[in-house]
């Protein structure tokens, strides 16, 4: 596949810059596969479009404020995105301005003390932060929620970049197309069908535009994940019954086809998963996600899904009707 098939236009007023309100009058364009059909709906229409037998898979990871605003020993601004720990209390994280910094320099914010370990190129170094108290607690005191660059408004509310049933702490990035839902929703949901979760540490990476010409050959990077045991049995039975597995989120699919793919993966692990056209789906039999970047790797797994032609044109439907792109915008459900 094409960097370029992935490409289409977008008017840039269409770029949500905050979350509906209340978050489940988000729109929701529904695709059947079967039958082309389109609808038009709110994502509070979502059972109706739901199977009493379905089981709901979503991605309970929780965004921490990794972003850090901090200062140098100089006094010249700095600014730490933690992406991930790496063991022995060091971190790999983004770091600005890159060329200035050095290996051995601290910098500060609040009771936040960041010192650089090593550069490891293109933006990335390893860090080690120290804290008084516990690192979550003063990230909570100190840090920002990490908004995509994309979002321009400040985040009044750190709730709205948080899943309601965000449960693992980890994430440097929210699994978007749970934001949808209102704790309303939700329990109207677990009192319908049987809900399980899986556990995706999303990484800025996930999000990061194609930078080669052909999709195959983008080096993309592993994120951590975990599987209880018994999400890992619904989900077998689910499958032994016959019955749809709706996953929340393209963070959602990449953990079920990394578990139960061919080869089979373990349920706890690193997924290296780039799914592009022409991949077969052994455990997603449904999609919850919102409109993707061009260029994209999630905009390639959603092609996958569905169709490298019918999701060209239901994203112009999308653009057409005025839906709301990316992070804060509205959502789609592909049967």
């Amino acid at each position: 596949m094409r960097a370029a098939d992935l490409d289409y236009e977008l008017p840039p007023e269409l770029i949500a810059q905050r979350a509906a309100e209340p978050r489940d009058s988000a729109r929701l364009l529904v695709y059947d596969r079967k039958s082309s059909a389109v609808r038009h709906r709110r994502f509070h229409d979502l059972p109706l479009e739901l199977g009493e037998s379905d089981l709901i898979v979503v991605n309970d990871t929780r965004v921490l404020p990794v972003r850090v605003r901090a200062r140098r020993s100089t006094g010249g601004a700095a600014e730490v995105l933690l992406l991930e720990p790496r063991g022995n209390g060091t971190w790999e994280a983004l770091v600005r301005p890159y060329r200035r910094l050095h290996a051995g320099e601290t910098l500060r914010a609040g009771d936040l003390a960041v010192t650089i370990v090593e550069r490891l190129g293109e933006g990335r170094a390893l860090v080690q932060p120290e804290a008084i108290g516990s690192l979550e607690a003063a990230l909570e005191r100190d840090g920002e929620m990490p908004l995509p660059p994309y979002i321009t408004e400040p985040l009044e509310d750190r709730s709205r970049y948080q899943t309601v049933y965000a449960r693992e702490s980890g994430s440097a990035a929210a699994p978007t197309a749970g934001l949808h839902f209102t704790e309303r929703l939700w329990e109207q949901i677990r009192e319908r069908h049987e809900v399980v979760a899986v556990t995706l540490d999303v990484g800025l990476d996930t999000f990061r535009p194609l930078a080669v010409d052909i999709v195959e050959k983008h080096p993309i990077h592993s994120e951590r994940y975990h599987l209880a045991p018994a999400t890992a049995a619904a989900v077998e039975r689910a499958r032994d019954e016959g019955r749809r597995v709706v996953a929340v989120g393209t963070t959602t699919v990449r953990v079920l086809e990394t578990v139960f793919g061919e080869p089979r993966g373990e349920l706890e692990g690193r997924s290296r998963l780039l799914i592009t056209p022409g991949f077969r789906f052994r455990a997603t039999d449904a999609m919850v996600t919102n409109f993707h970047l061009p260029r994209s790797t999630l905009l390639a797994m959603v092609m996958a899904f569905a169709g490298v032609e019918p999701i060209r044109d239901l994203y112009r439907t999308a653009v057409s009707e005025r839906y709301r792109f990316y992070s804060f915008g509205d959502a789609t459900l592909i049967l």
